[in-house]
This record gives C-alpha cells, structure tokens and sequence, in this order.
C-alpha cells in the first residue's frame, strides 16, 4: 500500500504564504507525476498544480504566479509553496500522485492513483 502525508495547512491572512508537504510512503512505483488538487465546500475537486518526474510543471490559471510546486525525489515528497494568497484559496488541497507498477518481468505494468487525506487551508483576516 501507499500512503501520502499531506501538512502544512493552516490559517492565514490574506497576502501570506504557506507552504504544503506532502509524503508518499509505502511500495512507491515509478512515479510518473505528483500534485495538489483543492475543493472548496459546495466545488469539485479541482487542480492546483502538478509535476511530472521530468520535472515538467502545469499551473491552474487562477494560481499562476503565486503558487510553485517542486519535489524532492530522493524523498518521495512533493512541495506546494503559495504566496500572496487570497480568500478564494480558501479549500481542503489534496495531494495527488501516480506511480507505475511493474507486474512482472516481461514489463506488464498498471497505473496507479493515490490521493492524500487532505490538509485545509484557510485564508482569512
């Protein structure tokens, strides 16, 4: 099994900054790209960011500028640091991760998804 750790939310005034972490632990595969995903109460579960293990990174329109994710391979763990943040942040973010399982040795592999618990962040004066 795999688990994903999420921390680093919290409460916070407009105009400031957190920054999420998120731990995946367990029978990791090859990863093929982690990320952060939000849903405010009464949305869909929306994407924030995510990157690939090239390293390649895709922003929602609406973070763009504000929020960078980065990752640290060797540990399995993704960042999300967000800056100048505004009420409309508001939301539980969820970690997201897919890895590649390798089934045997004639290279049958299936793809996998996992989220996280979840960690809330609360943007408010």
């Amino acid at each position: 099994q795999v688990q994903l750790v999420e921390s680093g939310g919290g409460l916070v005034q407009p105009g400031g900054s957190l920054r999420l972490s998120c731990v995946a632990s367990g029978r990791v595969g090859s990863i093929n790209a982690m990320g952060w995903y939000r849903q405010a109460p009464g949305n869909e579960r929306d994407l924030v960011a995510t990157i690939t293990s090239g390293g390649s990174t895709n922003y929602a329109n609406s973070v763009k500028g504000r929020f960078t994710i980065s990752r640290d391979s060797a540990k399995n763990t993704v960042y999300l640091q967000m800056s100048s943040l505004k009420p409309e942040d508001t939301a539980v973010y969820y970690c997201n991760l897919k890895h590649r399982k390798v089934l045997n040795v004639e290279g049958a592999y299936v793809d996998l998804e996992v989220w996280g618990q979840g960690t809330l962040v609360t943007v408010s004066s």
